[in-house]
């Protein structure tokens, strides 16, 4: 139940009407009670009101104080200015606050926590906690020296309730320390000293088992008069006691058997084990031999470039399943071999599952372990040349011959893959200055120290390949668009922040970055997948470097017409010179007071006759160079420049709708952008609406979701558009929390003589209906359609029929003559 305080608004005033009245709306929208004041202020006296629905009463849906997006306000304690019409059927603007929110069952009941005495036990209760804990409890009276038993301790002993048994029988169960606890007996009954032991049995079906067995004195009258206590299962830890020493051993016999590098470290970098080899290589190159316990990063403590590179290292496997690395043994100057090192993540999993991905995620990390073999044979220049033949001879890192090739690999197997692979090219910014500095011996030293904190960085999945001389690149595998997006802006802050000194000076640079998506449509050639990276990091680079330009692989490669396309989309952003147009909505089922907008854009010629670029023209190009979030900002912000230049168009504008591109979606600091503009307008904020493609939505539901909720928390509406276009397009109206569903153009076109499509509009009606959502038909382009849609009960049209797209100076407010002159037209 909810209290609403209704006040008239009149704009000649600062606060308004003197006149309010009180109503109450249940939790079904249906007025409870209205005070004396109702007729004044909505023109129906209290009895009129009784029972009918609050929306009755209201303009149009968006004044309904159950949206969410009027619930939001109302509930944080804001007032909301809505529309209703009056008994006498004209409109007029009251504001609304929220007085009292209680739902009907809110109420809570009487209750309180007391003691219970243990004689009120129920004995099921009680058989229930001893079966679950596998525990069970025993009594003697030393009197009459008889035990009594609960269910529990013949259950644990695998004896049949009630079986008649002697305490001279019950330690036949305890084939070792019977006298023993025959003196603990005795000497808790003749001095009340409790004791606890711990025993292994043999139950009657002779099951090995061990357990607990722990005994209280009851003393009345300072005399103890009876004797009391436990027996715990304690079978399951005597398992993981005799698990935990054969693997114990397994790992001695392994370790030494292994010619190779073996330790293993917990999450603080204490020793848990290591080998002969290990040990013996340690105390040879640091001069400390290592033991059980010991800390690697004070072990390293004069070192502290090994100790860095260690503590990265190890860092990486606790956060990771496992992962390759090869590198020299030792960072120190001088010739060392080069080992292979496998780091494997520990965690406390239950031993006996299957070592998968699924699994290791359920157990929380222990520490790591890594395998170190010698490589150093095919790793130098003198051994393997097919190690010369694949990777890069200064870094170390894959070359461009063998990327090319795990590039292609990749693309062969991309239907197999359930997220897309993604490719990004980097070059250093003003690398080259470094050789004047430093000369190029210090600059292949650099290169080889990035080189090796990008591949301790990146995934164990993932490529990192040096192309050329101050040229990397990354393969990105099995990864959602969102995350190479992260992932690509997280290497460019490692590469900012990576920092090398060499006599006194500091080499520290930023790079530029071309990320490509590559869906299961990209073209298979590798080196045109490169090229478009590459095209992607010099426009990066052109546009004020040290970021990254995103892009999806296109099938067909620059030409001059997508060039152009770009140039001028700069040069209407620079200038602030976007052509706005706008397309109305109309109701189509009932009559609505207001403007209801959506926003489109142009981009102008350089000149006045230059034909303008529609978005099918232009779309394609600003997604490939990354252009479409600054279009979709600069959009917002001319539009509501424009907004504020005309004020008078406040009380009538009612939604303004801007569509979204996917940089839009996935860009983290989308929702604080459109804070800080909405923030400063005259108009309320409830009129601004965001249009999510469905397609987007459906690739990137938690990303949507959380963008919604923070748009939501602004005060602003979200809109689902081209629902119906999947067979996702119910569950994502019903479950996704957007306030208007837009209906696809597929459903329209057909939805004259096609029973199927009716069905589905129909559907998506009812949902949204259900959900307190509002629908919208797109592309309504005759009378045929027009007549369908409002059969259905379709709430807004869209479309040639309705309005075709205007100028937006053509949105004006209608002219009004005054006696001071005319406003408005």
């Amino acid at each position: 139940m909810k209290e609403f305080v209704i006040q008239r608004y009149r704009a000649d005033t600062s606060t308004g009407s003197d006149h309010q009245t009180l109503l109450r709306v249940d939790d079904e929208g249906k007025v409870l009670f209205a005070d004396n004041n109702a007729e004044v202020v909505l023109g129906y006296n209290a009895s009129e009101l009784q029972g009918v629905a609050a929306h009755k009463i209201l303009a149009s849906r968006e004044d309904d104080p159950f949206a969410p997006v009027n619930r939001h306000r109302l509930e944080s304690g804001q007032t909301v200015m809505v529309t209703f019409r009056h008994k006498e059927g004209f409109f007029y603007t009251a504001s609304l606050s929220l007085r009292v929110s209680m739902r009907d069952s809110d109420e809570a009941a009487s209750a309180r926590i007391t003691q219970e005495a243990s004689s009120a036990i129920d004995p099921r209760l009680l058989r229930y906690a001893e079966s679950a804990a596998g525990f069970g409890i025993w009594e003697l009276d030393i009197a009459s020296n008889q035990i009594i038993w609960t269910e529990g301790l013949y259950r644990l002993l695998e004896l049949k309730p009630g079986t008649g048994i002697t305490p001279e029988q019950a330690l036949f169960y305890c084939p070792n320390g019977q006298d023993r606890v025959r003196a603990l007996f005795r000497r808790c009954a003749h001095t009340g000293a409790p004791f606890t032991i711990d025993l292994n049995l043999i139950t009657a079906k002779e099951k090995k088992i061990r357990a607990t067995l722990s005994s209280r004195a009851l003393k009345v009258g300072g005399k103890v008069r009876k004797m009391g206590g436990t027996l715990i299962d304690r079978t399951g830890e005597m398992q993981q006691d005799q698990a935990r020493i054969r693997a114990e051993k397994i790992l001695s016999a392994t370790t030494a058997a292994s010619p190779g590098l073996i330790a293993a470290v917990d999450k603080n970098l204490n020793l848990l084990h290591f080998n002969m080899p290990y040990a013996r290589l340690f105390a040879s190159i640091y001069g400390v031999t290592p033991r059980v316990g010991d800390n690697l990063s004070q072990l390293l403590k004069k070192h502290p470039n090994e100790r860095h590179l260690a503590e990265r290292l190890w860092r990486r496997a606790f956060e990771q399943d496992s992962f390759v690395v090869d590198m020299p043994i030792t960072q120190q100057s001088g010739e060392w071999p080069v080992y292979e090192f496998h780091y494997q993540r520990l965690t406390d999993h239950p031993a006996g599952s299957r070592n998968t991905r699924k699994d290791a995620d359920k157990g929380e990390t222990t520490g790591a372990v890594v395998v170190a073999s010698n490589i150093s044979n095919r790793a130098s220049n003198s051994g393997d040349s097919e190690y010369r033949y694949r990777h890069d001879p200064i870094t170390g890192l894959t070359n461009r011959r063998e990327f090319i090739a795990r590039l292609q690999r990749s693309l062969e197997q991309k239907e197999d893959r359930a997220s897309d692979t993604s490719l990004l090219y980097l070059n250093l910014d003003a690398f080259g200055h470094f050789n004047s500095i430093a000369g190029h011996g210090a600059c292949d030293r650099y290169l080889r120290e990035l080189a090796g904190t990008l591949d301790v960085r990146s995934r164990p999945q993932d490529t990192v390949a040096r192309l050329s001389g101050d040229t990397f690149a990354l393969l990105i595998e099995n990864c959602t668009e969102s995350d190479a997006r992260k992932l690509a802006d997280d290497t460019l802050n490692v590469i900012q922040n990576f920092v090398f000194e060499w006599q006194g000076h500091q080499l520290q640079t930023t790079a530029s970055g071309g990320l490509l998506i590559m869906g299961k449509k990209t073209p298979a050639d590798p080196e045109q997948l490169l090229g478009q990276a590459a095209d992607l990091c010099h426009d990066a680079k052109t546009s004020g470097r040290n970021r990254v330009h995103t892009a999806h692989a296109s099938r067909l490669s620059d030409n001059n017409d997508s060039n152009e396309y770009v140039d001028q989309i700069r040069n209407a952003l620079e200038k602030q010179s976007l052509v706005l147009e706008f397309q109305s909505l109309r109701p189509v089922a009932s009559v609505t007071w207001g403007d209801h907008i959506e926003i489109l854009c142009r981009i102008p010629g350089y000149h006045k006759q230059d034909q303008r670029l529609q978005p099918d023209q232009f779309l394609p190009a600003a997604e490939r160079f990354d252009l479409a979030k600054r279009l979709d900002r600069q959009v917002i912000l001319q539009t509501l420049s424009w907004l504020d230049d005309h004020r008078l168009l406040e009380p009538r504008l009612k939604y303004c709708g801007f569509n979204l591109s996917l940089a839009s979606v996935l860009d983290d600091t989308f929702a604080e952008f459109v804070e800080s503009v909405v923030r400063v307008t005259n108009y309320p904020t409830e009129s601004f609406c965001f249009e999510i493609r469905e397609a987007h939505a459906t690739q990137y539901p938690d990303e949507v979701a959380v963008l919604c909720d923070d748009l939501h928390r602004i005060g602003c509406r979200i809109a689902l558009d081209g629902a119906g276009a999947s067979v996702e397009s119910f569950s994502l109206a019903a479950r996704l929390p957007v306030d208007v569903i837009k209906l696809d153009r597929s459903l329209m076109l057909r939805l004259g003589n096609d029973p199927v499509q009716q069905i589905m509009v129909e559907a998506l009606q009812r949902i949204a209906q259900e959900a307190g959502k509002i629908t919208v038909a797109t592309y309504i382009e005759n009378d045929e359609i027009l007549r369908k849609v409002r059969t259905l009960g379709i709430h807004y049209g869209q479309g040639f029929r309705i309005g075709p797209p205007k100028p937006l100076a053509e949105l004006k407010p209608v002219a009004v003559d005054l006696s001071t002159g005319r406003i408005g037209g």
